[in-house]
């Protein structure tokens, strides 16, 4: 038989506040967590209604107690202040949240018009009035990622030389990879391969900070390799937004294609496809290290 009250040392929470007004209704996204969050709780909250059955209190809200009953604020509020008492946090408040979730958002680059909107202020100006410590910090972000879009050289050593077998050309036309691999904090290794399973055709090692300089650091290393040996570079391809969201800051990818000088036309030659496996899965492994003693068409 289900329970008829609610076992609280809080007084028993009661409906509170009033319809809101039109102008003050507001459509919010959600991240995908927080959509399951609520999914969850939603699936939760039908398991407690088949409990009470009758006794269940259909006030209609998303938040409630076990039987339905709407929270109150001032409910809510006390047993925040009692979570960040036991948690040994300074004082704050449940109204801090909302100021910590703008601060977050503007600190994350989000355009301060999206933040306007979604806190509700009539004006940009008061939003950015009110959160005037945070502008500093998302002028240094500005200017970083102005810096990021900028094409820099990134210095690197060579720690194998390259050398492209004759079996990795197609006629006059070879394609490998250049695949990035965080070392350590800000050390990286670049190996090439002309597809995940080959020896590798050379590595570089440099130091950087994210795989942006990687890729860039590779791309100077394939372009120095093609002007001291004849070669052309045909093409070049970034291919670091392949790596999930959670690897890019461990993997760099990009795809180069190289001709003999004077070689014929493109037109008919397909680019193969392959990946190195770090791209496509999720363990993270450097650049294959193995090389074989093979005819190359240059020479280092």
């Amino acid at each position: 038989m289900a329970p008829a009250t609610l076992v609280s040392e809080e007084p028993p929470p009661h409906l509170y506040g009033e319809t809101p007004k039109a102008d003050s209704v507001r459509t919010l996204p959600l991240s995908l967590e927080s959509g399951d969050n609520l999914v969850n709780f939603r699936t939760k909250q039908e398991q407690k209604r088949q409990e009470w059955k009758d006794a269940y209190d259909e006030t209609g809200r998303v938040w409630t107690h076990e039987n339905g009953e709407a929270l109150h604020p001032d409910w809510i509020s006390r047993r925040f202040s009692r979570l960040v008492e036991l948690s040994g946090l300074p004082p704050v408040r449940l109204h801090d949240l909302r100021h910590l979730a703008a601060t977050l958002s503007l600190l994350a680059g989000t355009d301060i018009k999206v933040v306007q909107e979604k806190l509700g202020h009539s004006s940009r100006q008061i939003t950015s009035d009110t959160y005037t410590s945070v502008l500093p910090e998302m002028m240094r972000a500005e200017a970083e990622s102005v810096m990021a879009v900028v094409p820099r050289e990134i210095p690197f050593t060579v720690s194998t030389p390259m050398e492209i077998p004759a079996e990795a050309w197609q006629g006059d036309v070879a394609v490998f990879f250049a695949h990035g691999a965080r070392q350590s904090a800000d050390t990286w290794a670049v190996g090439a391969q002309p597809h995940p399973d080959a020896d590798l055709l050379g590595m570089i090692t440099m130091a950087g900070r994210g795989q942006d300089d990687a890729a860039n650091a590779a791309v100077k290393w394939v372009r120095d390799h093609c002007a001291a040996n004849d070669l052309e570079l045909v093409r070049v391809e970034n291919f670091n937004d392949r790596y999930p969201e959670e690897q890019r800051t461990s993997f760099s990818l990009t795809r180069f294609t190289i001709a003999r000088s004077k070689s014929p036309a493109l037109d008919a030659w397909s680019l193969p496809t392959g990946l190195p496996p770090a791209a496509i899965r999720t363990a993270r492994r450097g650049p294959s290290r193995r090389r074989k003693t093979r005819e190359s068409t240059s020479v280092h």
